[in-house]
């Protein structure tokens, strides 16, 4: 089948890669010219374990091309998956401007039947006004007849290639049997359950999966606060209740707190659904207040830690995206410890294995500078917090970084590292509820 991907971001790439190992033929199409060259000589924009070495290996066997020729690209697919961003406005809604601007181009150049999936997350109600917008765009006295398909997407950053090669269960929202057979047959190499249902349903689906996940993560972050007033080790109430089949142990774990490009959008587009429709959701309001709480929550002990004035201290922090094995610093918890730091006039010493800074750029600056190691970092510093759970991280010797130090304390912003163990080197440790 030939599959038009239009917006060669995490999502995009990811899906049209896994088209080309089902054996379909697929083209991205992106308006930077700066990506499409990148991708076409098999270098990805962005960083997820395993996929640059698939991009290298389907763009070399021919099976994906990559254009910035909108009116070609239209017209010689079969299935066209709109990719491209929603990112969140002011009122906490989505902005489906580039959306619009698909949908009207696919109307303007379609010259035979198309299905267009909406790949992208999209408030509920979007499907129709794809088909409102793709409409609009067709000039013909003759309407041409397409079918939109609402399929989201369940990816991981950081697992992105699993997820898409192994999925929970594949979506398809339509009301046309014409369309369902298309989707059908492009995903019939599958092993997994598909879930058919109506476009608005579809829709929903995506930001009550993320809503639910990210209120599992607040509720063990709230949860942790009060473990920790009781002396309580949070972990095993983590483990005790993740046993549960019914409850899983998924998204259980304490830390500074969800972000990233999925969670806070979909959150806030969900609440802000809601809000129009005259149906407040006040439990996924609290996951919100929450969230935003959870590093006053570490800043806090910080500041207990080491004696209340942070001003003139020396902090490192390890770990600026907002999860291993990703390089998405959207919405990064770390970001916002990292604000407040400087706030309180603390110097700073950030270390990240994959996110690169840029020079001239907030947060860095005169108190803030990025180092290329993990002992430049920690060298000479009050404390040491540990924001984004690499591996790398998890496998320091702290021996060694305490010899660096000027004092010993860390703060496991993640609860990542062994307490009993740094403690006994003689480390001042402090986590989430992890007595």
């Amino acid at each position: 089948m030939r599959i038009l991907i239009v917006g060669t971001g995490y999502v995009g790439t990811t899906t049209g890669l896994i088209f080309c190992e089902m054996g379909h033929q697929v083209t991205g199409l992106d308006l930077d010219e700066r990506k499409i060259t990148a991708l076409q000589d098999g270098i990805l924009h962005f960083y997820e374990p395993g996929l640059e070495e698939l991009l290298l290996k389907h763009v070399q066997a021919g099976n994906i091309t990559f254009t910035d020729n909108t009116k070609k690209a239209i017209k010689e697919n079969d299935v066209i998956f709109i990719c491209v961003g929603t990112p969140k406005q002011e009122d906490g809604s989505a902005d489906l401007s580039y959306v619009k601007n698909v949908a009207q181009s696919i109307g303007k150049y379609m010259k035979e039947y198309k299905v267009i999936v909406t790949k992208s997350t999209v408030p509920v109600g979007t499907a129709e006004l794809v088909a409102e917008w793709v409409k609009s765009g067709q000039k013909e006295k003759e309407p041409i007849s397409f079918d939109v398909v609402s399929n989201p997407e369940f990816l991981r950053e950081g697992s992105a290639l699993y997820d898409a090669l192994h999925p929970d269960r594949i979506v398809i929202g339509t009301t046309s049997e014409k369309a369902k057979v298309t989707m059908r047959k492009l995903y019939q190499g599958f092993q997994c359950p598909i879930v058919e249902t109506n476009p608005k349903a579809s829709e929903m689906i995506k930001y009550a999966a993320n809503s639910f996940l990210a209120m599992k993560i607040s509720f063990i972050n709230e949860l942790a606060r009060l473990c920790d007033q009781l002396g309580i080790n949070v972990n095993d109430v983590s483990k005790g209740i993740g046993l549960d089949h019914r409850i899983g142990h998924h998204f259980l774990k304490a830390g500074m707190g969800y972000g990233g490009s999925c969670f806070p959008k979909d959150v806030y587009a969900l609440l802000q659904t809601a809000k129009m429709n005259g149906i407040p959701l006040t439990i996924l309001e609290k996951v919100v207040h929450v969230n935003a709480e959870q590093t006053l929550y570490l800043m806090n002990k910080i500041k207990q830690g080491l004696g209340g004035d942070l001003a003139g201290k020396t902090i490192s922090v390890l770990g600026l995206s907002f999860k291993a094995d990703t390089d998405d610093t959207r919405e990064s918890p770390s970001l916002v410890l990292i604000d407040n730091l400087l706030k309180a006039q603390a110097n700073l010493k950030v270390h990240d294995p994959v996110v690169k800074l840029i020079e001239g750029t907030y947060p860095l600056g005169p108190h803030c500078q990025q180092l290329q190691s993990v002992a430049e970092t920690v060298s000479d510093t009050d404390a040491v917090i540990l924001c984004t759970d690499w591996d790398e991280y998890k496998q320091l010797d702290w021996m060694a970084i305490k010899l660096l130090m000027k004092q010993p304390y860390i703060y496991d912003g993640r609860n990542m590292i062994n307490k009993a163990a740094v403690e006994a080197l003689g480390f001042h440790y402090t986590g989430f509820a992890n007595h």
